[in-house]
Formats: C-alpha cells, structure tokens, sequence
C-alpha cells in the first residue's frame, strides 16, 4: 500500500535581497498578499492537501516566522473580550499546535537540494512534499491537493509544471517529455536553466514537488551545478536515470511568482479582485489610473 504524503518541506532561508529595504527586518514570506502572509497561503494549501507535519528550513533573521506560527494569548483575549469573534476565527488559521511543525537552519546558501537534504533526518523514509511559497497559485482546488490526488494513481515523483514563453525558459528547471498524457507528462529527463535554444521543451517545473525519499539519498551525493548550487532537479533527474518514474503535472490554477516585485504587485491586485469587500473599490481605481495614465508619483 502506498504510503501518504503527510509531510511537507518549506524552503525559507532566503534573504529575500529583490524586496530590500523591506526584508532587512522582516522575513519576505510574512509580506501580505492583501492581508494574509505569503507563507499563510503556502500553509493553508498544504492542510488542503493532508499536510499533517511542517517542516520550515529558515536561516539567522527568520524569528518572525515562529512568531507568526505561536499562539498570541493576549490578543486572543483582546478579541474575545471585545466580541471580534470573526477575527478570532482568522487567527486559528495561524495558529500550528506544539509538534506540528520543526524549523532547521540553513547555515550555507547553497542551493534549494541542499535546503532539502537539511531536512532529511526528519522525512526518514517516507515521500514527501516541498511547496516555495515564492510560487503563489490561484485555484479552485490548491495545487498540492490536486497533485496528491494524481500521486495516489502513480506513484514516484512529480513536479508541477507549466509552459513558459521562450525568454523566460533560462530562469527553470525544464522537462523532457517522454509521454504527453494532459494533465500528466511522464519525463525522460530534467534540465536546469537550460539555453532556450536547446531546451528540450518549454515545459517548466514550477514550485511544488512531491518526492520519494530516495531523492534525499541521491542529494547525498549531489555536487554544484547550475549557478554553483546543489539542484534539487539533479537530484530528480536521477531518479529517472535510476529506473523511476518522474511525473510533471500540469496544474490547473494560475500561478504568480512572488519572487518578483511584478508579480507580487499582480497577485496583489488578483487576491483583491477575488474579495467580494474589496473589489468595487479596486477595481474603480485601477480604471481611474488607466483612464488618466498615471499613478502615485
């Protein structure tokens, strides 16, 4: 019987250096998309999709992360003194109970396998999930709960995936595809960053995974690779070198890259349309400034 995906990595160590001076202080995954944190958002998918344990690999400065996480008796009681019941509510989706999640240091920037393998002692052997909360996705139902769904049928490793235009094909891990079947590609191998020219498709692996423990094994041996770090996509690409199967699944939902400030600003702006209080205001704003052509100076 095919074991469950239960736990679930989250890479946080970043610096966050394209949203200076803002992440000199505060971690860039607890910048809001309206009002939730980025990390709020890669959190309620997980539990939508089964997560049971939280695994955070941060860095020095990441403090506000397992605040964010804790109980807040005070305010709790605040808000309940005061009747705000509909905050207090909002707050339980904050709140993680003791045990449930597990933050490990990242001492080196060494790459997003080596963010990985920091976590290996705590997956053992079981497969398991890796969600970048960079990689916001708007969906009817989140992404890693449809992936889980189409890991129960097959089984191995899979990568979420969608295609990009040509320029921006430099920026990915790419997929080379052996078997087109729709929602599911199964891959013949992966190529990280590859020149548009001799990339062997446009394919690209977005940031969600669901992972065989034997991927950790094979991190274990990983040297630097593209940009000078350890690619967790090498490490995948071995396991198609090694006889197992690789899956990319086409997700259905769209994804914004909150790793930019571009594409933080359109989810931004995507996340308030989507609130039924929001959106008539902002909406006549936006249709202010195009008639005008000008914003805030």
């Amino acid at each position: 019987m095919r074991k469950k995906v239960t736990k679930a990595i989250f890479p946080v160590a970043g610096m966050g250096t394209r949203f200076l001076p803002a992440t000199k202080s505060v971690p860039k995954e607890i910048m809001t998309l309206v009002d939730r944190p980025l990390i709020q958002y890669a959190i309620d998918e997980a539990r939508a999709a089964g997560i049971k344990e939280f695994i955070f690999v941060t860095s020095r400065g990441k403090g506000a992360l397992e605040d964010y996480f804790d109980h807040s008796p005070t305010l709790e009681q605040e808000l309940r003194k005061k009747g705000k019941d509909d905050l207090l509510d909002v707050l339980k989706s904050t709140n993680m109970e003791s045990g449930a999640i597990a933050y490990i240091r990242q001492h080196k920037a060494l790459g997003l396998g080596h963010a990985v393998w920091c976590a290996r002692r705590l997956i053992a052997n079981e497969p398991f999930a890796v969600i970048l909360p960079d990689d916001v996705i708007a969906s009817e139902k989140p992404c890693l709960q449809q992936m889980v769904e189409a890991y129960e049928e097959t089984g191995g490793n899979m990568v979420a995936a969608m295609e990009v235009p040509e320029d921006k094909i430099k920026s990915y891990g790419v997929l080379d595809v052996k078997e087109d079947m729709g929602h599911m590609v199964s891959v013949n191998g992966m190529v990280e960053k590859p020149d548009p020219k001799v990339a062997p498709s446009n394919l690209a692996v977005i940031g969600r995974y669901i992972l065989s423990p034997n991927v950790l094994s094979n991190l274990n041996k990983m040297k630097a690779g593209a940009g000078g770090e350890i690619q967790l996509t090498d490490a995948i690409a071995s396991e198609i070198q090694q006889g197992n199967d690789v899956y990319g699944y086409r997700f259905r939902g769209q994804r914004f890259d909150c790793g930019s400030k571009s594409g933080f600003l359109q989810a931004t702006v995507a996340f308030g349309l989507a609130r039924d209080e929001l959106r008539d205001d902002l909406l006549s704003y936006i249709q202010d400034v195009v008639n005008m052509g000008q914003a805030a100076e």
